[in-house]
């Protein structure tokens, strides 16, 4: 499958000059073009996530990795990748002070979610000694 970069570029150029039309007149309308350009190359690319999650599937099934190690890994993905949308969203929106407490989130939910994980290595390397 043949990622559609030129389209997500397009549109991309196309919302930024619409944004910088839009912003001295219509600030409001400015955002809202800025979020819906976000969801739509969103949208575009994450059709491509399936792939990719078929792929580390088929990797974990060979190697017997346990699928809920799997599995929180693809939480945290997601969980990084909606917080850096929502925390740019309100960049562009210019609420800097909001986009920091959303990376905050991000990262305290990231610690929470690995943390079976990091309890596992710890077992293991305790087991070790």
């Amino acid at each position: 499958m043949q990622v559609g970069i030129v389209q997500i570029v397009m549109i991309a150029i196309v919302a930024t000059l619409l944004i910088a039309v839009l912003k001295p007149h219509r600030p409001e309308m400015a955002i809202m073009v800025g979020i819906a350009a976000g969801v739509i190359i969103l949208g575009t690319t994450a059709r491509y996530l399936e792939e990719v999650l078929e792929l580390i599937r088929q990797i974990s099934g060979r190697i017997n990795l346990d699928t809920s190690y799997i599995a929180i890994v693809f939480k945290i993905i997601a969980v990084a990748y909606l917080c850096e949308f929502g925390a740019q969203v309100c960049k562009d929106a210019g609420e800097t002070g909001i986009s920091a407490k959303v990376e905050l989130a991000g990262k305290v939910l990231i610690v929470y979610l690995s943390s079976p994980i990091m309890l596992s290595l710890l077992n293991l390397l305790i087991g070790m000694i």
